[in-house]
């Protein structure tokens, strides 16, 4: 948006000084004709009434997510607590945890998986800017 204004100015500043330099040169040959177009043309340069700039601050906004897929962690809890008990023996054996999985050196900690988040509203934060109107 703010290269479209700067080109427009550009162009509109431009046109506005021919209009000046065809403004002088007529005037100077005694045409009055010609002076009403420059002080608009500066009118249109200088006030640029065509858009109306304001900063917005920044903010917090709420935005809809659509559905998606998200690789999440997935944690392995294959593991069984065994309380502690005496044996036939009389012997005291403490609780214990065992790892119940098929490979449980490589999985024993988790994996990543991708899961299926369903749409939600979610709190963003946009940072500042201008924000250009075109009337």
């Amino acid at each position: 948006m703010t290269v479209s204004i700067r080109v427009r100015r550009l162009v509109a500043g431009a046109a506005a000084t021919g209009l000046l330099a065809g403004g002088a040169a007529l005037g100077a040959a005694g045409s009055a004709a010609a002076a009403p177009a420059p002080a608009s043309a500066t009118a249109y340069v200088a006030g640029d009434h065509h858009s109306q700039c304001t900063w917005k601050k920044g903010h917090w906004e709420k935005k809809w997510v659509k559905g998606h897929w998200e690789k999440k962690w997935i944690k392995h809890d294959h593991r069984t607590w065994h309380p502690p008990f005496k044996d036939s023996h009389g012997k005291w054996h403490h609780g214990f945890w065992t790892d119940d999985s098929k490979d449980h050196k490589k999985n024993h900690k988790g994996h990543w998986k991708n899961v299926w988040v369903p749409s939600h509203w979610e709190k963003v934060w946009v940072k500042g800017h201008w924000d250009c109107h075109h009337r």
